[in-house]
């Protein structure tokens, strides 16, 4: 199965020849062509999978036909007074896209502009951009200003900008609910029902979730009209190429040293950690730097530039470790992530799907390491429930735990495993966060924003 057998414009096949995207995955093989259609779509499938050029393509071949059969009935003279026409009624009233893809994060929604950029590299006069939090208004009022046809938004963003008259869907054709069952998490019930309802009931709508069960099937079943489900794997399915252990810790200080030592791994190209909270996110980030490894920290209180400037920085290798909170869960695609570590375990056990789907990207080799204390057993427990498998848990000589442990089954690295349960166990100790310097390491004294921001700025996790 090829792009091409499933019928999409030649100027979105020599876009995506550009790129060499050559084999749509099995999301896109299902997807495509029922939206091709018209058809409304219930998607569930687990990150990674190809969902963005799952929507994305479609509505690109839609619009790119559409435009081909408009331009083909008009003479020239008429081209041109109707290209004038709308670049007044751009300048005057507000944007009407023609497609709307509502994302939970700043990140995902940036991935999926860059995304569609490369998709639609060789349409003509074609206009993608993103609305988010966090972004100057008068930024947004300029990438209003020219009407695309498609708009990528968060939804506090969003709503705030339809309140105000700037942006109208009375010529919307698609809806794209993208991760909605994070969406939901995140509290955006009501915004998402508020601009449904400003949208056209004609419209084709496809929303795509980790699960389709509860809270997300119901409001996917009331969004949607006679809607085909595609059930690519289960969100709790196995990532096959991504190695996955359970280090057990006694304390901090514990686990500091056990994060030192994995991060001089060789075969470590880069790394994500993963913190609960954006304060531990930055202090994280500041005792490995001192420890004289390139990191830097990602997380909602940061402005939205210093965020994209982090994301660069780590995309062209000049970072190495990102310390971030869940808000870099999903939307980042970057191949050469290596390692992912749970510094502290998600509140969802979604949430450690998604996480450690950011390595073993196209194909490759992947570790994701859980750094899990007495007090989270419960938390891992429910992550394996949620998996439906067991995670082998690794002891390495000199970073052994000091507490009693009831042993389980071995794991691929090292010695084997061994599980919390003795209620003899030793004092935990408690200390600050400290790291050992590697070996001819040099201090890295880049410059990181404030860790106290204003609330103006607590708009994503």
């Amino acid at each position: 199965m090829t792009f091409e057998t499933l019928g999409l414009h030649p100027s979105i096949l020599k876009a995506l020849a550009g790129i060499h995207y050559d084999i749509p995955t099995p999301v896109q093989t299902k997807a495509i062509p029922l939206a091709i259609e018209g058809k409304d779509l219930l998607v569930s499938s687990q990150t990674g999978s190809g969902k963005t050029a799952a929507f994305m393509l479609p509505a690109l071949h839609r619009f790119a036909t559409q435009k081909i059969s408009e331009t083909s009935q008009k003479t020239p003279n008429q081209q041109r007074q109707s290209a004038k026409a709308k670049g007044e009624r751009a300048r005057f009233k507000a944007a009407q896209p023609k497609m709307l893809v509502l994302t939970p994060t700043r990140e995902l929604a940036l991935q999926i502009v860059s995304s569609t950029e490369q998709y639609s590299a060789c349409l003509k006069h074609f206009r993608t951009v993103a609305i988010l939090g966090g972004m100057p208004y008068p930024k947004q009022m300029q990438l209003l200003a020219r009407n695309p046809e498609i708009l990528v938004a968060t939804p506090g963003r969003l709503i705030d900008h339809m309140q105000s008259g700037k942006i109208r869907f009375d010529q919307l054709e698609i809806l794209v609910l993208d991760e909605a069952d994070r969406m939901l998490d995140m509290g955006f019930i009501d915004d998402i029902e508020t601009v449904i309802a400003a949208t056209p009931a004609t419209r084709q709508t496809m929303l795509f979730s980790a699960t389709l069960d509860g809270i997300v099937g119901k409001m996917a079943r009331s969004v949607t009209h006679d809607a085909e489900s595609i059930h690519i794997t289960s969100s709790a399915s196995r990532h096959e190429n991504i190695e996955q252990m359970i280090h057990y810790v006694d304390d901090l200080p514990h686990k500091n040293r056990l994060l030192a030592h994995w991060l001089q791994d060789r075969s470590l190209g880069q790394a994500l950690v993963f913190t609960a909270t954006k304060r531990d996110a930055d202090l994280v980030a500041d005792r490995l730097a001192i420890a004289g490894f390139s990191t830097a920290a990602l997380h909602g209180d940061m402005p939205q530039n210093a965020r994209n400037r982090t994301l660069a920085k780590l995309r062209d290798g000049k970072v190495k470790i990102l310390v971030a909170t869940d808000v870099a869960a999903r939307g980042i695609d970057i191949p050469s992530i290596t390692h992912v570590f749970n510094y502290d375990l998600p509140k969802f056990p979604e949430d450690y799907v998604h996480r450690i789907g950011r390595t073993g990207r196209a194909g490759r080799h992947g570790l994701a390491i859980s750094l899990v204390s007495h007090s989270d057993s419960a938390s891992m427990k429910r992550i394996e429930r949620f998996t439906k498998q067991t995670i082998p848990v690794n002891v390495i000589e000199g970073f052994e735990p000091k507490m009693t442990f009831r042993p389980t089954a071995p794991s691929k690295r090292g010695k084997p495993g061994w599980k919390p349960g003795s209620r003899k166990q030793a004092a935990s100790k408690t200390g600050q966060r400290h790291f050992s310097k590697p070996a001819n390491a040099t201090r890295n004294t880049e410059a990181r924003p404030r860790r106290h921001r204003k609330s103006e700025h607590r708009q994503a996790a």
